[in-house]
């Protein structure tokens, strides 16, 4: 499986405007509910934030994963989003965000967004490639790091 199957170059968000939670949730929601019909960032954020009831999906080291299932969604999409100055997401860490990626799921996945999980997860384990996120310049150049860091594993 690869990321970058699931992940369009135009769902990246180099600095992110938000500084709250919601906020975050709203804007990587924007940016792929605008490509798929019948899709609100609206309905997405609710999703998400139900899924943020039963834990924080940051799970440290500046990192959060929020994801979730929607009824509408005919694929997997990714979103990605930095923040250099942090967002509170409620990290079990207790520190600031920098790195999201945010994993929108059919209702009736199985086992795919599971998988794409585990993979994001394990990929940002890496603390080499954590830096090299926070440091590349542009979206396009993030969008390269995560790709061959996608090839990698």
């Amino acid at each position: 499986m690869q990321i970058t199957d699931m992940f369009n170059r135009d769902y990246i968000i180099d600095e992110l405007k938000a500084t709250s939670k919601r906020a975050v949730l709203a804007e990587l929601s924007e940016i792929f509910s605008r490509d798929q019909k019948g899709l609100t960032p609206g309905a997405t954020v609710d999703v998400l934030l139900e899924r943020e009831k039963l834990g924080s999906t940051g799970i440290g080291d500046g990192i959060a994963i929020p994801h979730g299932k929607l009824k509408g969604l005919d694929r997997l999409v990714i979103s990605f989003g930095r923040s250099r100055q942090g967002i509170d997401f409620d990290a079990i860490d207790g520190k600031p965000v920098h790195i999201f990626f945010l994993l929108m799921a059919p209702e009736s996945s199985t086992g795919q967004h599971l998988k794409a999980l585990a993979k994001i997860s394990r990929m940002l384990k890496d603390a080499d490639f954590r830096s090299d996120l926070m440091a590349a310049k542009s979206g396009e150049e993030i969008y390269r790091k995560i790709a061959e860091k996608d090839e990698s594993y």
